[in-house]
C-alpha cells in the first residue's frame, strides 16, 4: 500500500509508510476544464460532481474496485495539482536516476 493511509478496502494491510517514514506515493483522477473556463461554469461542474460524488451507489461502486472520491472544490484541486506537480518535479533527479537501471522495450518503426 503506498498511500498515505490504509486502504479501506484492505485495513489490515499496513502502508509502506508505516515502515519507511515519509514514503507515500499515489495517483489520483480529476476533472479539469480548459484554463479560461468563467469561473461560475467551474463551480457548476465541482457542484454537479461534487452531488453525484456524494451518492452511496457511486461511493460503493469505486469502492469495488478500491478507490475513495475525495470532492475537491475548483481552486483546492488547482492547489493540489500544483503541489503534486511540485513533489514529482523536486524527484526528478531521482527518478531519472531510477529510469538508467530500467529496461526499455523500443517498439519497431511504424508502431
Amino acid at each position: 500500500m503506498t498511500s498515505e493511509t490504509r486502504s479501506p478496502a484492505l485495513p489490515e494491510l499496513p502502508t509502506i509508510g508505516e515502515f519507511v517514514p515519509g514514503y507515500e506515493v499515489s495517483t489520483w483522477n480529476g476533472v479539469v476544464a480548459p484554463k479560461n473556463t468563467p469561473p461560475q461554469i467551474a463551480e457548476q461542474l465541482y457542484k454537479e460532481i461534487d452531488a453525484v460524488l456524494a451518492d452511496p451507489e457511486i461511493t460503493a461502486r469505486f469502492a469495488d474496485v478500491g478507490s475513495v472520491p475525495k470532492s475537491m472544490a475548483p481552486a483546492e484541486f488547482g492547489k493540489f495539482v500544483a503541489e503534486d506537480t511540485e513533489k514529482w518535479r523536486k524527484r526528478r533527479p531521482t527518478l531519472e536516476w531510477i529510469k538508467s537501471f530500467t529496461p526499455q522495450r523500443t517498439l519497431p518503426a511504424g508502431r
